[in-house]
């Protein structure tokens, strides 16, 4: 750096730091619901929330690491009302998710531990009880004296409740291990990674959500996952998809008529979500739901950390609350398949949680936030990048009211996916009701026509009624738009003789968020600014317990690196002398240049699979900032998913097991000019700050010495930032070839969209617009355009709409313009 630069760097610096004497430069509470102090560490790759729940006067929480069936760093902690966190000297560590509360010696059974109505502690240790404890449940022939632990890789052990003396009832697979297996290998059911356990109605029923096999590990659509039960003689399968919870209306009580109280199980195929509802007489009975989020899917099944459905209401009045890939679900506790009605979405959410309860008229999520290893979650758009350098999570504090409160709840799903159907079957019945604009999409994958009759059950009741009938040719498609008129809690199909067949619902929410950002981002600076604090994070290992902040301010285009920060607990930013993590920082999280390519009408991604994927434009400003390298594109600041920042937009990116950029979700678009971005102690942290547009802000944290600032706050509060739109297309003044189809152009979660044709060709082209439902590749023609010589044809696309991709198709070599406009 010239000594003229460094002066005025140096001199812009002072200039940032004499107006910021009324920042926030240190904070003892919380952050939009999350207090830093109550974070909790281990040693392993993750450190995720298993179960939190309320008992003797105090909130019981546990941690586990990922796969320590023999113990771990993890701890017991002990959440006094007054929010001081206890390490309990009991602590035995491993990777429990499992809670039950015995009313009738009236303990807790969290983790491997006991706990009294006095709060007193008793251990049961992995020497008696190995394995990776997943669930407890009711014992079948002496509830009142034991209770079971099932474990993720199928081992089974009866407790005494009184003693603690373990009896095994079928071995663990880690415990007898061979060489060349994979971990989660087990022998005694189908499937792999244990989840659920519950008991009722003479049965033990037991889920996992995974597959051992190398296949799973890379593909989302492959075999895997079960749902069992056992009858204190024999197992039974009784379904091969991936389940995850297991409960009824008991909860972590179990039962209160073991008999003949129901028995839900929540799931996913690579189409929907799954429910089951087993009932005493009738037995097992499966409903499909739409999903929000695909960041839970893979068939390995480790994406999905501990969907629950749990009693958030009062001693007087339940009130039952899902969640099941990213989204928050009414869930009526009279659920049966005679009485199926009750079923809504609430909101959605980008959280990753593993349990959650009601305390202290709050409600409390244990979440997964910050796992050291990445897993499988890698890809070239992150460049080099590590995960933080000590795995991390919190708990997440917010009013009951919440699960109304973040997301559109849009989502999708299919009943049948290039399916072979025989003539007079019925789908699995969808779920129909709970959003103002509700559509299908059909597709004949055969060669002879076909007619595709919905039904409706309007009352959840198992009666049903036509709806309409639906004649498709051979090979046709057709989009089918649901008035208002249109009711029911569930819909099915069925076609007229045997056929293949592609079948899917998508639903929209409308999306009242306003375009302008909320106050709580106040400080962040302008995608035009000249001038702000910026940096690069990284959370840091080897117990410091501290986000590391390499700072930067920009002045008048130009950045320079100002110093090495760290900021704690108590949320304070201070410079550190620190050469050697400096450098750590600057090398490994540099963020990556042209991992991405801005274009005329889009940003174009290549993918890990070589797949190609157009995104909607913003502001012009993001595209020489992110030509630049100056703008953070992705990053995981949720375990084994991404959040990625392009062109304006936030956002929900899966794995790439789980099928990556394919299904990928708009947050939130926004006009900021945002650096950097990390997970830390369970808060979001944002830089790129203008600290004298943020005085006043409790989310804007600046340095003592004014050079160093962040925003802080949570994942979910991206919501927030304004409504997603954007603006662009696949073909911008291009020569395209007769036949051959565009990208594809993301055109799933806006709102107010509107199409425009153009094209040079002296006679008249037809354009085919195709979309695809689901993002699996399931292309469908939805409207063939004539465009005249010299003439644009508009579209506007109906508020029901809503399909993920959008790509055309010319008839002729010419010369088009698709352009699109989110507002």
């Amino acid at each position: 750096m010239g000594l003229k630069k460094l002066f005025f760097a140096i001199g812009t610096t002072l200039i940032l730091a004499c107006t910021t004497q009324k920042n926030n430069t240190g904070l003892s509470g919380s952050i939009s619901g999350v207090y830093p102090r109550l974070a909790y560490y281990n040693d392993e790759g993750e450190c995720g929330t298993g179960a939190v729940v309320p008992w003797a006067g105090s909130l019981w929480v546990i941690t586990y690491g990922p796969h320590l069936p023999y113990g771990s760093s993890d701890k017991l902690y002990q959440i006094t009302s007054g929010l001081e966190k206890i390490v309990r000297d009991e602590s035995i560590g491993g990777t429990p998710a499992n809670r039950m509360i015995h009313k009738e010696s009236n303990q807790l059974f969290i983790g491997p531990y006991a706990i009294s109505a006095e709060g007193n502690v008793r251990v049961i240790p992995y020497t008696v009880m190995p394995g990776r404890h997943t669930g407890n449940a009711c014992h079948l022939t002496d509830p009142a004296n034991k209770i079971y632990y099932g474990t993720m890789e199928e081992g089974f052990y009866e407790v005494d409740v009184n003693t603690l003396e373990v009896k095994e009832l079928f071995r663990d697979g880690n415990v007898d291990r061979k060489p060349g297996e994979m971990a989660q290998e087990a022998a005694l059911l189908p499937g792999a990674h244990g989840k659920g356990l519950y008991s009722g109605q003479g049965v033990l029923v037991y889920s996992n959500n995974g597959e051992a096999t190398q296949e799973a590990l890379h593909k989302f659509d492959v075999e895997a996952g079960s749902l069992s039960e056992w009858d204190g003689k024999e197992w039974k399968l009784v379904r091969r998809n991936q389940f995850v919870e297991v409960t009824g209306p008991g909860g972590i009580y179990g039962n209160s008529d073991p008999e003949t109280d129901p028995i839900w199980a929540t799931g996913w195929d690579h189409k929907s979500l799954l429910l089951g509802v087993r009932d005493a007489t009738e037995g097992w009975s499966f409903y499909r739901l739409p999903k929000a989020s695909h960041s839970y899917d893979g068939a390995h099944g480790w994406n999905t950390e501990w969907p629950r459905i749990r009693d958030i209401g009062t001693e007087t009045q339940s009130d039952y609350l899902m969640t099941m890939h990213g989204m928050f679900w009414n869930f009526p506790g009279t659920f049966t398949a005679g009485t199926s009605a009750g079923i809504r979405p609430r909101s959605a959410y980008l959280k990753v949680i593993g349990d959650f309860t009601r305390w202290d008229n709050q409600l409390v999520f244990g979440c997964d936030d910050s796992a050291q290893r990445e897993f499988l979650n890698k890809r070239k758009a992150k460049g080099n990048i590590e995960g933080p350098g000590q795995s991390n999570s919190n708990l997440w504090f917010t009013s009951v009211a919440i699960p109304d409160e973040l997301g559109p709840t849009t989502a999708g799903g299919a009943v049948w996916a290039r399916e072979k159907v025989n003539a007079d079957e019925y789908s699995e019945p969808f779920l129909f009701t709970g959003w103002p604009h509700r559509s299908s999409w059909i597709r004949n994958e055969g060669t002879t026509p076909v007619t595709v009759t919905y039904e409706a059950d309007k009352n959840g009741n198992n009666e049903w009624s036509r709806l309409k009938s639906i004649e498709l040719a051979a090979g046709e498609s057709i989009h089918i738009d649901f008035s208002s008129s249109e009711t029911g809690e569930w819909v099915r199909a069925k076609p007229d003789r045997p056929a293949i067949l592609t079948l899917s619902f998508t639903y929209r929410d409308n999306d009242t968020r306003d375009t302008a950002s909320d106050a709580i981002f106040k400080g962040l600076a302008d995608v035009q600014s000249e001038s702000n604090l910026g940096g690069l994070l990284y959370g840091l290992g080897e117990n410091r317990r501290a986000l590391g902040v390499l700072a930067n301010t920009t002045t008048d285009g130009e950045v320079w690196e100002t110093g090495y920060y760290e900021m704690g607990e108590e949320l304070k930013l201070e410079r550190k002398e620190d050469i050697t993590t400096a450098d750590f920082i600057r090398d490994r999280f540099a963020i990556p240049h042209q991992v991405v390519e801005i274009e005329k009408g889009s940003v174009l991604v290549v993918d890990d699979k070589s797949r190609r994927w157009r995104l909607p434009l913003g502001e012009d400003a993001y595209s020489s900032l992110t030509d630049k390298g100056l703008l953070r594109i992705c990053r995981e600041v949720a375990t084994e998913r991404d959040l990625f920042s392009c062109h304006g937009t936030f956002y929900e990116l899966p794995a790439e097991n789980a099928d990556g950029y394919a299904k990928i979700r708009p947050v939130a678009t926004h006009h900021y000019r945002i650096n950097d971005y990390a997970s830390y102690r369970g808060m979001l942290i944002l830089t790129g700050i203008t600290p004298e547009e943020g005085k006043g802000n409790p989310h804007i944290i600046v340095s003592q010495d004014g050079k160093a600032a962040v925003w802080a706050g949570v994942i979910d509060d991206l919501w927030k930032l304004g409504r997603p739109r954007g603006k662009g297309g696949p073909w911008v003044d291009s020569d395209v070839k007769a036949q051959v189809a565009s990208d594809p152009y993301l055109i799933g979660f806006y709102d107010q969209r509107e199409l425009t044709l153009s094209h040079s060709s002296e006679k008249a082209v037809k354009i085919s617009v195709e979309v695809d439902p689901t993002g699996n590749g399931d292309w469908m023609e939805y409207a063939v355009y004539t465009v005249e010589p010299g003439q644009q044809q508009r579209h506007q696309f109906s508020p029901s709409f809503q399909a993920r991709w959008i790509r055309f198709i010319s008839d002729t070599d010419t010369n088009v313009t698709t352009w699109l406009e989110y507002k």
